[in-house]
């Protein structure tokens, strides 16, 4: 197991992913820019020591219903209901990235935005495309910032969540580590907050059906779209793409670097390797799982 971890600090492609509900204040739902400024610092300090990084990053919907002062959406309709959503989406995705672009200017980084729906990855065209936009801006040095386009993603075209993002953009980026910033310390036989029994599990070397078992979609935020099960689901995407992942809490932002020194922090998933896996495939059967 510690050769698992001592491995990782020889990583030089990650991706890091952050929720909703770990850049935001619970109180208010607006964002919380100390938390912000924390994880920009470590991702600037990361490709300072020569490393490639991309953040995945929630919380546009809630930047943008905290923008136009909407705290609850009611409305009479399922459509009505997506439409406001993307339009808080559409003000604060543009909010989201104005912040993290001051942001990382203070630490002499570049950011790019990138948004991306099921299309992107389904599409062969526009997979080679995005991958291609991916690569060039890494050579570059940039760091991709990427969040679903919630603007336009419709049940049909959405991932519909993050976790599962990541791991998309990971495989198809090559990522040698995938990094989930969560609510939580990492997996358990069951939801800590319910069951005070619950063990932690520190290593998965191999998705049983009883882990995936475990999974159920529960979540400690009402911002964010994922519980466990979709950080199982990404799991299984790293695993089968050759590529280890890590679960940690969010609540020390710090927690990146002592993973990166090979420290055990949260739970890792240990990269195998399936040749018959096929990352388009998987993701149009997304919602059919």
């Amino acid at each position: 197991m510690s050769n698992v971890r001592e491995r990782i600090r020889e990583k030089k492609r990650i991706v890091v992913k952050i929720g909703s509900s770990s850049l935001t204040h619970n109180e208010t739902g607006d964002m919380d820019y100390i938390r912000m400024e924390k994880l920009v610092r470590e991702l600037s300090n990361i490709r300072n020591q020569g490393k490639e990084v991309v953040l995945v990053t929630s919380g546009a919907i809630a930047a943008g219903k905290n923008a136009v002062n909407l705290k609850d959406i009611r409305v009479d309709s399922q459509a009505e209901s997506l439409a406001v959503k993307q339009a808080c989406a559409a003000v604060g995705q543009a909010r989201l990235m104005m912040t993290y672009q001051k942001l990382f200017a203070e630490y002499n980084q570049v950011a790019a935005q990138i948004l991306m729906t099921k299309n992107t990855i389904v599409d062969n065209l526009n997979r080679y495309n995005a991958h291609n936009t991916f690569s060039e801006l890494l050579k570059m040095g940039v760091i991709p910032v990427v969040n679903e386009n919630d603007t336009v993603a419709t049940y049909e075209i959405e991932i519909g969540d993050n976790d599962t993002l990541s791991a998309i953009v990971a495989a198809m980026v090559g990522a040698d580590l995938l990094i989930l910033l969560s609510d939580i310390d990492g997996l358990y036989t069951d939801d800590p907050r319910k069951n005070p029994n619950a063990q932690f599990i520190e290593q998965v070397d191999a998705l049983t059906e009883d882990l995936i078992g475990m999974g159920k979609a529960t979540t400690g935020s009402n911002v964010g779209t994922g519980g466990m099960n979709t950080k199982l689901v990404a799991a299984e995407i790293a695993m089968k793409s050759n590529m280890d992942m890590i679960i940690a809490n969010s609540r020390d932002i710090g927690v990146l670097h002592r993973i990166l020194a090979g420290e055990k922090e949260g739970t890792l998933f240990a990269a195998g390797q399936d040749d018959n896996f096929d990352l388009p495939e998987f993701v149009k059967g997304l919602h059919m799982k």
